[in-house]
């Protein structure tokens, strides 16, 4: 049976509502194992690809990737993926202020995760049929930051960030 679990989380600066409605039961410990660099590279951009034919199909405009929150979605699936932080948003106001400090004034951010033995389009497609992720995409943002990790067991943690600025 394939383990996969998804989380979301929409926070906008001045009024913030957490619609997560995963499962914050900490998972076994044990060790990561690095995604080659061309596989990762890979993953990101058909991930890119899919959220923005996604946007496109609803009449929104593509959302370009942003250094700054790409390199904070990649910190915290590393996080999940070395049990350092449980599956979920822990931490999200901590990326969100280094991502400002990084690139500039935000206007608003959300974040969606998954887990599992999942490539690109699954993952996409398991955030279009949930009605609190699928929100998030649809979102009024322009930029995205997306990173994965990979436990021992095989495991991919996906964080894709948006953010308005």
């Amino acid at each position: 049976m394939r383990r996969t679990r998804f989380c979301c989380l929409l926070m906008l600066v001045f009024f913030s509502v957490n619609i997560s409605a995963c499962n914050k039961k900490a998972l076994p410990s044990d060790s990561s194992t690095a995604i080659p660099v061309y596989k990762a590279s890979t993953i990101v951009k058909d991930i890119l690809m899919y959220v923005n034919e996604h946007r496109k199909a609803e009449g929104l405009p593509e959302l370009q990737l942003l250094d700054a929150a790409s390199a904070e979605a990649a910190k915290h699936s590393a996080d999940m993926a070395f049990r350092r932080t449980p599956f979920g948003h822990e931490g999200f106001d901590d990326r969100m202020a280094a991502i400002s400090k990084n690139a500039g004034y935000l206007f608003g951010m959300a974040e969606n995760v998954a887990y599992g033995h999942l490539d690109a389009k699954q993952v996409v497609d398991l955030w279009i049929n949930s009605p609190a992720h699928k929100k998030n995409m649809e979102g009024n943002y322009n930029y995205t930051g997306i990173g994965l990790a990979q436990s021992k067991d095989g495991t991919v943690y996906f964080t894709q960030i948006f953010v308005r600025k």
